[in-house]
């Protein structure tokens, strides 16, 4: 998954065995995830600065066979700069671009990335305005939609607090087009679809999009996988791959990051 929950979230004490012993074999694989990460990043000095100020880069997506080299990466829901610092050092001469509506994270990764990565404190949608964000307790699962089952399936990951956020839609920033080939990673907590909309006929001028999908609704309202591949397909791209799926804690396929190619592309660069 794009963002993934703590290692450390407990379940509930009164869940279910069955569901007590889901929750602690997910946490062990998050686990082992996260010591992964750690023995990619220790043998990359680049990303020691971001680990050094507790942002540890999404290395796990270092397999993942993204397209040619690109020249912008467009990263919407950077939370504190962990996929904003994979991508610079995987693509050093491309410009990163953020998006991420809560001010502290924000902060964090303006201060862990510099002035190398540009971050816009605010929310993408299908128009611009004002829009009341819910605060979870682990603040890359906040959303704009209502947190639904996420809190169920992830312990910790329930709703504290609002926040009223600015939203502007993603074709304001691809006015005029940035630099290609372009890469759009969205991370949006169920609203993806809406930060799709939002860039309107601008999407001609995205190569590749890295998007987590749910197959369950975690958010109220949140459109399902099938209706981003869909929404997608009839936008010129299409899937190229599934990656990082993860299971809810009664077994069934809940979530997993998709790869979508622009039709007719020369595929990836190997």
């Amino acid at each position: 998954m794009l963002s993934q929950p703590r290692a450390d979230a407990q379940p509930r004490a009164d869940a279910p065995p069955r569901r007590r012993l889901a929750a602690l074999r997910r946490a062990a694989g998050l686990a082992r995830v996260r010591v992964g990460k750690l023995t990619r990043v220790a043998v990359r000095p680049a990303l020691w600065g971001p680990l050094s100020n507790g942002v540890l880069a999404s290395m796990e997506h270092a397999h993942v066979p993204f397209g040619p080299d690109f020249a912008t990466v467009l990263d919407v829901g950077t939370s504190r700069g962990q996929f904003a610092a994979f991508a610079r050092s995987r693509w050093p001469a491309a410009r990163i671009v953020g998006f991420e509506p809560l001010p502290g994270p924000a902060a964090a990764a303006r201060r862990v990335l510099g002035g190398e990565v540009t971050v816009h404190e605010v929310a993408l949608g299908r128009a611009a305005g004002r829009a009341t964000i819910n605060v979870s307790g682990h603040d890359d699962s906040s959303s704009l939609l209502r947190i639904g089952r996420q809190a169920e399936e992830f312990a910790g990951t329930g709703a504290v607090g609002e926040l009223e956020v600015q939203v502007r839609p993603l074709a304001d920033y691809l006015d005029p087009a940035p630099p290609g080939p372009v890469l759009l990673k969205i991370d949006a907590q169920g609203y993806e679809l809406e930060v799709l909309a939002g860039a309107g006929a601008a999407l001609a001028g995205v190569d590749e999009v890295y998007c987590e999908c749910s197959f369950l609704e975690l958010y109220e309202g949140q459109p399902r996988a099938g209706e981003i591949i869909s929404h997608l397909h009839g936008h010129g791209f299409e899937l190229a791959g599934v990656f990082g799926v993860a299971h809810s804690l009664s077994g069934e396929q809940m979530q997993a990051d998709l790869l979508f190619r622009r039709t007719g592309s020369a595929g990836a660069a190997r």
